[in-house]
């Protein structure tokens, strides 16, 4: 028998889409933050030579700065006041969480505070996001003042000016970001980089018949490009959807001449468990340091510092070392995020609070380290995949010099926070059918009386 939560699912429909006004909200003002976001990556900062700076973009878009574009939605080629985007906001978020599982305090903080150390552990990631983007809008005021040509003014205004457009460009989409979050429907970082990457696709797929139709591109290479797109599409939705499901037992007990409990459910493990995040942390910590040094190497720079242009080029989009190190990263943070999200310890902990037990598994310590063994195995899969789903198409890209909207890291972002965003709208929409039941309940309970 189908429970009631299910019930209601299959009852959802346009009509009670229709009766959800609070969803309707939600969805409006997601929109309208996406909007606002999309006209702040057309709005370039004081002092720019657009025309120069676009053709110096234009040498180097293949390399790193081509996939940072992809990133912030094109803020970058037009050296908008987004073009940092929420880089130093997820730099931040991986240096906190990385400091709460090795510093004690924060460690302490993280698992015993509950909402209160949520909220400080919070507060120290936007405290870090602001010295993360002063740090990094000062080396690009710095390397665009370096460059020939392309600071019509140079001097301490501009550096200055250059810094505040930048610093406040992420600290509003910071906060814009949770507003969404709060307000909206959807992941609010993830969906603000989602739209950058959309806003570019039909360009990208325009681009890639264009090189086409030219001949630099083979019509074998092209097919080659979609259909390996449309596999890493099936890939990720089978996979976001797979899970292990854990059998929990719950055991009888008597109150009065009644017998309660006797119950089993399931406990889904899902196969992907770190979702999204291990890619855009990847992306960002080899993003962020070659954008810097990518404007610096351009520039006039000492005998000191003529290393720079050989290590952006092994940094560069395709280069071997830089396919390793992301690899590496993806597979690192897949395990890491995991272990942040999902604490074996504290789920057996739960389970014996409340009389559940898996089959077979004595509570307490065996049952965590039973948690910890399957985990671990569903961890090293969903590390595979997600290495395999970047990598493979990033690897054709760089063969066939396609364009970066078409690549797996782009692919497995747009797919999984759509799925994300969708569950989220069912979620608000079964909620909503929830309430219409009480409410109901309480007008017949009134009648009755």
């Amino acid at each position: 028998m189908a429970s009631a939560a299910e019930q209601l699912a299959a009852n959802m429909n346009f009509g009670s889409f229709q009766k959800a006004t609070e969803l309707h909200n939600r969805i409006y003002f997601t929109l309208l933050a996406l909007v606002v976001y999309r006209l702040g990556t057309y709005l370039p900062i004081p002092g720019i030579d657009t025309v120069a700076f676009a053709q110096a973009f234009e040498s180097q878009s293949k390399g790193i700065l081509g996939m940072f574009n992809m990133f912030s939605g094109g803020a970058v080629q037009r050296m908008a006041i987004f073009s940092l985007n929420v880089s130093p906001y997820i730099s931040a978020s991986i240096i906190v969480q990385l400091l709460g599982t090795v510093y004690p305090p924060w460690e302490k903080m993280r698992k015993e505070g509950g909402e209160a150390g949520r909220k400080t552990m919070n507060q120290y990631t936007r405290y870090l996001t602001v010295v993360l983007a002063l740090l990094q809008s000062f080396a690009i005021a710095s390397g665009l003042q370096a460059s020939p040509g392309l600071v019509i003014n140079p001097g301490p205004f501009f550096i200055i000016s250059t810094v505040v457009t930048l610093t406040g460009g992420t600290l509003f989409l910071m906060w814009l970001g949770e507003q969404i979050t709060s307000r909206g429907v959807g992941n609010g970082v993830s969906l603000l980089i989602f739209a950058g990457i959309v806003a570019n696709l039909p360009t990208g797929i325009i681009q890639l018949l264009t090189v086409m139709q030219t001949g630099q591109m083979s019509a074998v290479g092209g097919v080659a490009i979609l259909g390996v797109a449309i596999g890493a599409i099936l890939a990720i939705v089978f996979m976001e959807r797979s899970q292990r499901r854990l059998l929990v037992q719950y055991p009888k007990r008597q109150q009065g001449n009644r017998m309660f409990g006797g119950d089993t459910s399931f406990m889904p493990l899902k196969v992907n468990t770190s979702g999204v995040i291990p890619p855009i942390f990847a992306s960002s910590l080899l993003l962020l340091p070659a954008t810097a040094m990518s404007f610096l190497a351009n520039a006039n720079l000492p005998s000191q510092l003529q290393w720079l242009p050989v290590a952006v080029g092994q940094l560069q989009h395709g280069q071997p070392l830089f396919m390793v190190l992301y690899g590496l990263l993806i597979v690192f943070f897949c395990f890491f995020y995991t272990s942040v999200v999902f604490n074996p310890e504290d789920t057996a902990e739960n389970l014996r609070k409340y009389g559940g037990f898996l089959p077979g598994i004595r509570p307490g310590k065996r049952t965590a380290e039973y948690l910890d063994y399957v985990l671990t195995r569903l961890t090293v899969v969903g590390a595979a995949y997600i290495a395999i789903v970047c990598l493979v198409p990033e690897i054709l890209i760089s063969a066939y010099h396609a364009p970066f909207y078409l690549g797996g890291t782009s692919i497995l972002i747009v797919v999984s926070v759509t799925m994300d965003t969708v569950t989220q709208i069912q979620s608000h929409l079964l909620a909503h059918q929830y309430e219409g039941l009480i409410k109901k309940s309480k007008l017949r309970g009134g009648r009755g009386r």
